[in-house]
């Protein structure tokens, strides 16, 4: 994995980031499977994913529920 600086913040990120928007069950698309999310953010951070995109708009704030419960 490949790490770059997050701006002046001196904190070392993934060049990749997990997106956490289909995280929940509010809509459609999202995973809707609590388990799931949770083993695809654990597969994640093994695979060296230290950078996690995520905002209290998504699934009404469940998605940053699954993210705290999963690390």
């Amino acid at each position: 994995m490949e790490y770059t600086r997050l701006g002046s913040t001196g904190l070392e990120v993934s060049r990749l980031c997990l997106g956490c928007m289909n995280f929940g069950d509010g809509e459609p698309w999202m995973i809707g499977d609590r388990a799931a999310s949770i083993d695809l953010i654990h597969r994640a951070l093994d695979g060296g994913i230290n950078f996690l995109d995520t905002a209290n708009v998504y699934s009404d704030g469940e998605s940053e529920e699954i993210v705290g419960e999963a690390i």
